[in-house]
C-alpha cells in the first residue's frame, strides 16, 4: 500500500476532530509499525490518529476530554499475540503538547484461574519530552521450571507472570482523566527482554559469597577477591581524573555572585529562582544522595540455603552477623522476629580495604561525592560519615510519641501534636544533637519525621474522634465544637448526629457523615497539621536559629497539610517518585522553595530483582532518565535541590521489609555504576549555569 493512501483512509478532513471509534484495519497498518507484534487493527477512542513516515513511522494521537481515557487500543488481528518469551512490551512515545501528558499503557489478556486480566504502566511527559514506558509481563528475567515460594523479598525470580503472556489480546496507549486536549506521538512498539528458565535443582544457592545472584552476568561483576581489587585501584584512577570547577569548599558557586554570608546555609530568591546560599554566601544548589552508610543487611532466618558459602563463626567476615530484635515494617519478617541477618556489603568492604574499612569507606565516599558532580550528604546517612565535615549534609530528626490511635499509614499512625509527650520527645531528641548536627555550618538543615500518612484533608480530624476518650486530639476537638456550636443540640443539628451528651461524644468512636461535618473537621485537620509544623518549627528555632527547617518530606500529602507546612517551614521537602519535577509546584501558587528528599530509577539488567518505584529499560536509559529529572528540577524556579534515594542498591534478598531495589550509584561490592555517575558528572560540571539559563 502507498504511503498517502494509508494517510487518506485515516486522517480526518474535517474542521473539527472525528474523535468516534473507528477501527482502522490491518493492511492499513504500515508493516514497520506492527511487525513487531504482527498483524494488529487500531481503534481510536475519543481520538484522532493520522500516520507519519520521516524519518520513521510514526502513530500521532490527538485526543478529547469527552472519554476518560482517550487514546487508541491496539488488537490482534487474528490470534493473540505470543509473547511467552518477553519480559516487557516497549512503547515508546513522545509529547508534541505544549502541557504535561499523563499517559499509560496497559496490556490485556483473557482472565484465567490465578492471573490478573491485565497490566499497566503509567509516565508523566514533560512538553516536547520522549519517554519509553515498559509494561512487564514477568515481574522478573527468570522463571523456574517449577513453581516455588522465595520469602523476604518485594520482587523475587520464581514469581508468576503477571498476566497471560502466550495470549494477549490487546494493547492500549491512552491518557489519564485530562482536563485538556493532548497530542502525543508513537514512535515503536516492541517486545523487549528475553526470559531465562533455570532448572529448580539448579537454582540453590542463588547468592554468591559477595551478596551477588549467581545466575547471571553483568558489565561489572564481581567473580573474585582480585577482580574486587581491580575495581578499587580502577575507581581511584577515575576519582582522580574529575573534579567540578568553580565550587567553593562547601559545593556552592565560588564563580558566582558574593551574597552575604552568615555562615551558615539559608534561603534566598534572586532574579526569578529560589536558592540555597552556603555559608560564605555562595549560590548553592543541593545535588545529592541518600542512605550513605557502609550497612546494608540481609535476613537469612529461615532461608539459609539461599546462600553460597556463608562465613563460620571463625571467619574475619562474621562480623557481618547481627541479630534484629525489631520487626520489619512490611513483608515476611514483619511478625518472625527475632531473626538473624547477614551485611554482604560489610564484608566486601572488608575484603577491599582491611580491617580500617569504615575509615577507608568515609573518606572515598567524601571523595567520590565530588568527583561524581554532588555537594550534599542527604537523609538516612551515617553521622559518622557526614561529620567529617568534608561534604555539606542534611540531619534527620526522629521521635516517638503517642500516636492519634484512630489513624492509619504505609509507615505508621500519625503523631498526637497535642499530646504533652510531641513536645517533651521532640525535646529529648533535639537535646542529644547538641554535639552533633545542631549550631554546625556544614549543615544545610533538618528534616523532621518521614512520609507521614496526611491522608484525605478530613482524615486526620475524623481519626481523632475515632480515637479513644483520652486522646488529647480528640479533647483538643470536642473543645473547639464547644466554642463553636455553643450546645450539644446546635452540634447534632449541624452534624444529623444524636449524641446525649457531650461526654457521650468523647466515649463514642464513630465517625460523623463526612458532608455534614466537613467544615468542622477541615478546620480541626488544619488545627492539626498546624500545630504539627508550628511545634516543631518553634522547638528546633529554639536550638537552632541559624538552620534551617526543612520539613517532613510529603510523599503523600493534601493541599490542606500543605499549606500548614508553608507557614512554618523553611523549605517544603516532598519525595516525588516520578518521571519528573519540572512542573512541582505548592497549592495555591505559594512562593517558597522546594527541597526533593528522595527519587529514583532503576533497571533489571545487571542481576537485580526489583527496578525500584520507577523503571528503566537499561542503566544507560535509568542515567538519561536521571539527568532529565534533575534538569527539570534546575529549571523549576522553586526546587533548591533533589536528592537521590539510595547510595548503593540494597541488598539482592532484600532488607528487613523486603525491598531489594536496583537503585544506587554503587553494587553490594561497592562498585559505581558508570553509566548514572556519567550522567551525575555532567549535572555537576553545569549546575550553576543550567540554573540560570535552563538549558
Amino acid at each position: 500500500m502507498k504511503t498517502n493512501a494509508w494517510i487518506s483512509c485515516l486522517l480526518c478532513l474535517g474542521a473539527m476532530p472525528c474523535f468516534a471509534p473507528r477501527p482502522v484495519p490491518a493492511d492499513a497498518v504500515p508493516a514497520d509499525f506492527a511487525r513487531a507484534l504482527g498483524a494488529a487493527t487500531i481503534t481510536a477512542t475519543d481520538a484522532r490518529i493520522a500516520w507519519s513516515t520521516g524519518p520513521a513511522v510514526a502513530l500521532r494521537v490527538e485526543t478529547g476530554r469527552k472519554e476518560r481515557w482517550p487514546g487508541v487500543t491496539l488488537e490482534p488481528a487474528a490470534e493473540p499475540w505470543n509473547l511467552a518469551q518477553h519480559e516487557h512490551v516497549a512503547v515508546a512515545v513522545k509529547n508534541l503538547g505544549a502541557q504535561p501528558l499523563t499517559i499509560e499503557c496497559r496490556l490485556d489478556s483473557p482472565a484465567g484461574e490465578g492471573s490478573p486480566k491485565r497490566v499497566n504502566a503509567r509516565t508523566t511527559l514533560d512538553p516536547q519530552a520522549a519517554r519509553t514506558i515498559m509494561v512487564r509481563l514477568y515481574p522478573t528475567p527468570f522463571q523456574l521450571t517449577e513453581p516455588i515460594e522465595l520469602i523476604g523479598m518485594r520482587r523475587a525470580p520464581a514469581e508468576k507472570p503477571v498476566i497471560d503472556p502466550s495470549a494477549v489480546n490487546r494493547l492500549l496507549i491512552y491518557t489519564v482523566q485530562p482536563e485538556s486536549n493532548h497530542v502525543f506521538e508513537i514512535t515503536s512498539i516492541q517486545p523487549g527482554g528475553r526470559i531465562r528458565t533455570i532448572r529448580n535443582e539448579e537454582f540453590f544457592p542463588f547468592i554468591d559469597e559477595f551478596g551477588q545472584f549467581i545466575h547471571k552476568d553483568w558489565p561489572g561483576k564481581t567473580h573474585s577477591l582480585a577482580e574486587l581489587r581491580q575495581h578499587t585501584q580502577a575507581e581511584e584512577r577515575d576519582i582522580a581524573a574529575h573534579s567540578p570547577s568553580g565550587w567553593d569548599q562547601y559545593g556552592g558557586w565560588a564563580a558566582g555572585p558574593q551574597l552575604k554570608a552568615t555562615g551558615f546555609f539559608r534561603v534566598e530568591k534572586r532574579e526569578g529562582n529560589w536558592w540555597l546560599v552556603d555559608p560564605e554566601g555562595r549560590l548553592f544548589w543541593s545535588h545529592g544522595i541518600d542512605c550513605v552508610r557502609a550497612q546494608s543487611a540481609t535476613p537469612i532466618t529461615d532461608r539459609e540455603h539461599y546462600y553460597r558459602d556463608l562465613p563460620a563463626a571463625d571467619s574475619p567476615f562474621a562480623d557481618g552477623y547481627s541479630t534484629s530484635t525489631r520487626p520489619g515494617a512490611h513483608g515476611y519478617y514483619q511478625k518472625r522476629f527475632p531473626f538473624r541477618q547477614y551485611d554482604f556489603a560489610q564484608a566486601n568492604l572488608l575484603r577491599k580495604y582491611g580491617d580500617n574499612w569504615a575509615g577507608a569507606f568515609s573518606d572515598v565516599t567524601h571523595r567520590r561525592l565530588k568527583s561524581w558532580g554532588m555537594n550534599t550528604i542527604a537523609n538516612w546517612s551515617e553521622p559518622e560519615i557526614y561529620l567529617q565535615r568534608r561534604t555539606p549534609y542534611t540531619a534527620t530528626i526522629s521521635f516517638r510519641t503517642r500516636p492519634i490511635e484512630g489513624s492509619e499509614g504505609y509507615w505508621g499512625k500519625f503523631p498526637d501534636p497535642f499530646d504533652p509527650s510531641f513536645r517533651e520527645s521532640l525535646r529529648e531528641s533535639l537535646a542529644a544533637n547538641r554535639n552533633g548536627s545542631l549550631g554546625d555550618p556544614w549543615c544545610l538543615g533538618f528534616f523532621v519525621h518521614n512520609e507521614l500518612s496526611w491522608g484525605d484533608e478530613l482524615s486526620l480530624a475524623v481519626a481523632s474522634l475515632r480515637s479513644p476518650a483520652e486522646q488529647a486530639a480528640k479533647r483538643a476537638f470536642i473543645d473547639d465544637l464547644k466554642a463553636k456550636h455553643g450546645t450539644l443540640e446546635k452540634l447534632n443539628a449541624a452534624w444529623g448526629a444524636s449524641h446525649a451528651s457531650w461526654d457521650a461524644l468523647l466515649q463514642s468512636t464513630d465517625a460523623p457523615d463526612p458532608k455534614r461535618a466537613r467544615d468542622d473537621l477541615a478546620a480541626f485537620y488544619t488545627k492539626i497539621a498546624e500545630a504539627y509544623f508550628r511545634t516543631i518549627r518553634d522547638e528546633l528555632k529554639a536550638v537552632a536559629p541559624n538552620q534551617l527547617y526543612l520539613g517532613c518530606r510529603f510523599a503523600w500529602v493534601n493541599d490542606r497539610a500543605a499549606r500548614a507546612a508553608t507557614k512554618f517551614c523553611d523549605v517544603i521537602s516532598y519525595n516525588r517518585y516520578n518521571y519528573s519535577v519540572a512542573d512541582q509546584r505548592l497549592p495555591d501558587g505559594i512562593d517558597l522553595p522546594i527541597i526533593i528528599g528522595e527519587f529514583h530509577f532503576g533497571a533489571l539488567d545487571r542481576g537485580m530483582f526489583h527496578p525500584g518505584l520507577r523503571e528503566t529499560a537499561t542503566q544507560q536509559e535509568r542515567a538519561d532518565t536521571y539527568r532529565r529529572y534533575v534538569e527539570g528540577a534546575l529549571r523549576n524556579p522553586l526546587i533548591v535541590g533533589t536528592h537521590w534515594f539510595q547510595y548503593k542498591d540494597q541488598a539482592t534478598t532484600g532488607r528487613s521489609d523486603g525491598e531489594n531495589y536496583q537503585i544506587g550509584f554503587l553494587d553490594i561490592c561497592d562498585t559505581p555504576n558508570p553509566e548514572i555517575v556519567g550522567a551525575s558528572r555532567a549535572i555537576g560540571d553545569r549546575l550553576y549555569e543550567y540554573r540560570l539559563k535552563g538549558e
